[in-house]
């Protein structure tokens, strides 16, 4: 007969196999700062240039498969893939930050920037 710590590890080792328990963790320090921030000072308005920086941070991020910390800049509902700054704005999760990464074509052109075509690379 199993013993609850087995049982935990055995839990544990499920979720971590199948890449949840990351995502949790993630989206409990989301939540926990949420519930510690303060809701009496606004938050400025994200612009245009922010979003755009923010975008590429997340890029970094996800790159670098850092796809947990990426998680909590991103908490919020999750839409498809955002294409124009109509449907960016729609999908916005709690940090104003969209909840689904910016198309990269559109990004390629806010940006001025260009790709590596062998492995989309700007």
């Amino acid at each position: 007969m199993a013993t609850v710590a087995e049982l935990k590890a055995v839990l544990k080792d499920t979720l971590e196999k199948r890449g949840v328990l990351g995502h949790l963790k993630a989206r409990i320090r989301a939540e926990v700062f949420s519930a510690l921030d303060d809701d009496r000072e606004p938050r400025p308005t994200l612009s245009h240039e922010n979003l755009l920086i923010n975008e590429l941070i997340r890029e970094y991020l996800e790159f670098n498969k850092y796809k947990y910390t990426a998680s909590v800049l991103t908490a919020g509902k999750q839409c498809g893939p955002a294409s124009s700054p109509a449907s960016v704005i729609r999908q916005l999760g709690e940090s104003g930050q969209p909840a689904v990464p910016l198309d990269r074509q559109f990004l390629v052109r806010e940006l001025n920037a260009f790709e590596e075509s062998k492995d989309n690379k700007m």
